[in-house]
């Protein structure tokens, strides 16, 4: 079950197609959906869990808390509208394409994709540019 929490003022209009989309990635990736929470917050409650988890004194735009057991997929992930707004200016995306990009981006990593090495990130790239064309909006 995939379900969205919001500790700001900001709500997704299209819930129910978002969770449709996840889901069809995560069976794509032949993985089985379990709980995933997605919360979205701001640039200070996310920059105070990646100091207190990660020891990061960063902003950054999502952190992710695996929990998945196997192809089982569970997790929170947490992100910042904030740094979705400011990353969206910087590539010249649409709000609504760097919020996809990273909501797809947290599952990704769930599905076993890593981002760590030049290689890594490219691979990263191609998935999440496969699942958002996959993305009816």
């Amino acid at each position: 079950m995939i379900s969205f929490n919001y500790e700001v003022d900001f709500k997704l209009e299209n819930e129910d197609s978002l969770q449709n989309w996840i889901t069809s990635i995560i069976e794509y990736h032949e993985c089985e959906e379990g709980e995933i929470n997605y919360i979205f917050c701001d640039d200070a409650y996310l920059h105070k869990l990646n100091v207190e988890f990660l020891q990061h004194d960063t902003f950054t735009d999502i952190i992710s808390f695996d929990n998945s057991l196997g192809k089982l997929i569970n997790g929170d992930i947490f992100i910042s509208v904030d740094r979705v707004v400011d990353n969206a200016k910087d590539y010249t995306v649409s709000f609504d394409q760097e919020l996809q990009r990273v909501m797809i981006h947290g599952i990704l990593h769930y599905c076993g994709f890593k981002d760590k090495t030049e290689e890594d990130q490219t691979e990263m790239t191609k998935q999440e540019n496969n699942a958002l064309s996959l993305l009816s909006n």
